[in-house]
């Protein structure tokens, strides 16, 4: 029996690589439909010349992308075209910090700004570079490509964000001979079309990267609204000064995130997603609760 990860996954065949990064072109064994057992990219797994027999426990999944075992992920949002937000910035930031991977904050499309454009959402951004390693590219003139590579090195990554800002560029900017097909932004709706048609780890350096379908829309599928707060480090770091210990950082007397709110000290885009983020998944509660 050997074991190995699963790095790709179309119709069905499950291309594994093993510790001497021999591939094989496997299915699962019958019998995981019976057990609800589903491998997906990024599965540590045992196998033979035929099948996939086994699957190891996980230390995290994503939904959307769905892969698992991730060490960090690189989350892309575009500065322009589509328009840069804040809300999906912390969405993104949210389901990344409740499956305990470290994420890492690319803008893209830099060039498409003004300068006065570009100084004022570097001036916004630099709140959240207290707390989270931010990396500016443009694809016009590759700045910054090398520290997306040297960030990303020795590590199982996942490529994700917002459609057409630009995830499948970075991956060929990087390696040219990948050909990763891109689109233009649909004007009409604002939002890119879908390019990438399904998950796979690409080779990266000393580790994996994952490309991964664009989506505009997220699902905080096992969040309940009383963790946000935990997802959210910088308001977790100051609720040990708020007076009530579960504070929700909305209605209650003495909560220092309110108070740093008013004094300056955090961003008001940022408290707003926090509060929308909140009311989403509490209005949604039936469909997104977690088994217990």
């Amino acid at each position: 029996m050997k074991k190995g990860r699963i790095i790709k996954v179309v119709g069905g065949i499950y291309t594994v690589i093993d510790e001497l990064d021999k591939r094989y072109q496997l299915k699962p064994l019958g019998i995981f439909r019976h057990r609800n057992i589903k491998p997906i990219v990024g599965d540590f797994v045992e196998f033979n010349e035929d099948s996939i027999v086994k699957v190891y426990e996980r230390k995290n999944e994503l939904y959307r992308p769905l892969v698992a075992n991730v060490d960090q992920a690189l989350l892309v949002n575009s500065a322009k075209d589509p328009d840069f937000s804040f809300l999906l910035l912390d969405k993104f930031l949210t389901l990344i910090e409740a499956n305990d991977i470290l994420p890492i904050i690319i803008i893209t499309k830099i060039d498409l700004l003004t300068e006065l454009e570009f100084s004022n959402l570097k001036s916004k951004l630099t709140y959240y570079e207290n707390f989270y390693k931010i990396i500016y590219f443009s694809s016009i003139t590759k700045d910054n490509i090398d520290i997306i590579v040297s960030s990303a090195k020795g590590k199982i990554n996942v490529l994700a964000g917002q459609t057409g800002a630009g995830k499948s560029t970075i991956l060929n900017t990087i390696n040219p001979n990948l050909n990763i097909k891109t689109n233009e932004i649909s004007k009409a709706l604002g939002r890119g079309k879908h390019t990438t048609r399904h998950v796979e780890l690409i080779e990266f350096g000393e580790g994996y990267i994952a490309d991964t379908p664009g989506f505009s829309s997220l699902e905080f599928k096992n969040i309940d609204s009383e963790e946000v707060k935990y997802y959210f480090k910088d308001f977790f770091e100051l609720s040990k000064h708020c007076k009530f210990n579960e504070c929700t950082h909305l209605h209650e007397p003495g909560c220092e995130v309110k108070k740093q709110l008013e004094l300056g000290n955090i961003l008001k885009e940022r408290y707003a997603d926090y509060k929308h983020i909140y009311n989403e998944i509490k209005t949604t509660k039936p469909m997104y609760r977690r088994d217990k």
